[in-house]
């Protein structure tokens, strides 16, 4: 049996500084691992795996290029999907120990392991992050952070509550090229930045909501959770639940995560938001499955008159304006500058999208010192929470003035309602 060592017992071992080589067993050939060293199995950081769809097992992947991560458990709502995952683990570790349920309570139950990765669909997310970090694991969390403003709030104060080492999935924050272009707003060099752009892509049109039979080792009432009873059917759960708003936002807190992270990081305003919101949307024909925007333009104001506008626009992308030039880089890392002098010199080779390891061993060597994470949750709930009035607004379908401060709408009770949605008994949050 491989040896575990608690997230406690890291803290007390004042050898293991953050980021340091360690020397142990080779469980692994170290060209599967993308790494020269080993870490021997004592000194692991101990991790499972809630939700292993798509994202949930490249994250997977990643994390276990590195040698001082051990991965044995893995949650899933179906089956099928945990075994691809599972093998994976199974071949980096030269074991079948790695365990399997479709149950996230068993997981942050055990003593033995020490942070989770949580890639679930958005609605989950805050629920079972606090509930972890209740369970003492530290989190490396898939955005969006939440599934409303009012849930985003709630992870902050858990996670400060239970010191709590927390990762936001936006890897972005992490990749040299989205880094070189976020480093130059804030340096100056654009001189006052005056407008934002981020691209988000359109939205998803029509799907039929005709009911199916569930598949067999699908658990559908674990899948839906909080959310409202629904009937199954295959694009509800697999591969298009974001554009529906029982468990998603769309497009605004899918890419805008992302991208809304960054221009709120290169505006310095990572603590705060816009105070004014006004937009359009075109949404799916009647009768669709999706109810997310397909099409939507939002224009966001903060208070010292900066605008962060929100395009349906392709690449996937920021740009900063400021009175004495531009810089933008999209989703293919390509990075674009007026003058182009501010590109002279700059380390802005596109990245390979399937490794965002820097994100991973961020969050691997806070754990270990006890840092702060570079995507940590006050940063993420701030970034998301524009998405999420940004939806609101939509929505309701008029200009919302926005109180970041108290977290609130201005003198508009219909808006405020709209903070938090009700849970699906049995399920609830407490901190």
């Amino acid at each position: 049996m491989t040896q575990t060592v608690s997230r406690r017992q890291f803290m007390k071992r004042s050898s293991l500084a953050a980021g340091a080589a360690w020397v142990g067993p080779q469980v692994v050939p170290s060209s599967v691992l993308g790494l020269g060293d080993t870490t021997a199995p004592s000194e692991r950081i101990v991790m499972a795996g809630i939700g292993t769809g798509g994202m949930g097992t490249l994250d997977i992947v990643n994390f276990t290029a590195h040698s001082d991560v051990q991965f044995i458990a893995l949650c899933d709502a179906g089956t099928f999907r945990m075994e691809r995952a599972k093998a994976h683990i199974d071949d980096t570790y030269g074991s079948t120990d790695c365990t399997m349920t479709q149950d996230w309570r068993e997981v942050i139950a055990r003593d033995d392991i020490d942070a989770v990765l949580i890639a679930t669909p958005d609605h989950w997310h805050a629920l079972i992050s606090i509930e972890a970090a209740k369970a003492g694991k530290d989190l490396y969390c898939e955005k969006p952070i939440s599934l409303t403003v009012a849930e985003g709030r709630l992870v902050v104060e858990a996670m400060q509550k239970y010191n709590t080492i927390y990762q936001s999935g936006t890897q972005r924050r992490s990749i040299p090229c989205f880094r070189y272009a976020v480093d130059t707003a804030r340096s100056g060099k654009l001189g006052e930045i005056h407008t934002i752009h981020t691209n988000l892509s359109i939205g998803r049109d029509w799907e039929s909501p005709v009911e199916q039979p569930v598949p067999e080792g699908f658990d559908y009432e674990m899948w839906l959770g909080p959310a409202p009873l629904a009937p199954y059917t295959e694009r509800r759960c697999f591969g298009s639940f974001r554009w529906i708003y029982d468990y998603s936002g769309g497009q605004l807190t899918d890419i805008g995560a992302h991208f809304n992270d960054l221009a709120q990081w290169g505006n310095d305003s990572e603590l705060t938001g816009p105070l004014d919101y006004e937009g359009w949307a075109v949404w799916p024909q009647k009768g669709s499955l999706f109810n997310a925007s397909v099409y939507h333009g939002i224009t966001c104001t903060y208070a010292h008159g900066v605008r962060l506008i929100m395009h349906d626009h392709d690449p996937r992308a920021v740009k900063f304006e400021g009175a004495e030039g531009w810089i933008s880089v999209d989703d293919f890392g390509n990075v674009k500058a007026e003058p182009a002098s501010l590109l002279e010199g700059a380390d802005i080779v596109p990245e390979d999208y399937a490794h965002w390891n820097p994100h991973h061993r961020n969050f691997l060597d806070c754990v270990r010192s006890r840092e702060q994470c570079i995507a940590p949750p006050e940063i993420a709930h701030r970034s998301t929470t524009i998405c999420h009035i940004g939806n609101i607004c939509l929505r309701l379908n008029r200009p919302l003035r926005w109180n970041p401060d108290e977290e609130r709408f201005e003198n508009d009770d219909e808006a405020n309602a709209m903070l938090a949605r009700p849970m699906r008994e049995p399920w609830k949050i407490e901190i």
